[in-house]
């Protein structure tokens, strides 16, 4: 095993851990410790070669309304009233400190997400 360091060397990489994947090893094998030292190996070529920027804010806070059923009305204890979540959400107020810690704080939405500049 080596550093991948082509898009060549990625597929073939990639054709590999899928084959063992296949087998269903046993945790602990030979077999199975390849694939966690495969995996690293993707990871690694994937994030410099595709990097993914963060979430804008408000995407953010609308994808975690969403994953916890929640409405604007839920988030109103967080902003600080209800016409406020309206404007952030609408892009026409920014996030305050407050809002970003009380944000972080109750839905567990990442702080470096939150203090992005919105898009």
């Amino acid at each position: 095993m080596k550093i991948i360091k082509s898009q060549q060397e990625h597929e073939q990489v990639l054709e590999r851990i899928m084959m063992l994947m296949d087998k269903n090893p046993i945790e602990g094998s030979s077999e199975a410790d390849e694939i966690e030292v495969l995996a690293l190996l993707i990871e690694s070529y994937e994030k410099q070669h595709f990097p993914i920027d963060p979430p804008d804010p408000i995407e953010a806070i609308k994808f975690r309304m969403e994953q916890q059923g929640l409405k604007q009305k839920d988030l109103a204890p967080y902003f600080g009233g209800a016409a406020k979540v309206t404007e952030v959400l609408n892009g026409t107020r920014q996030l305050s400190i407050n809002m970003i810690r009380r944000l972080h704080e109750g839905l567990g939405i990442s702080a470096s997400v939150l203090i992005r500049k919105t898009a």
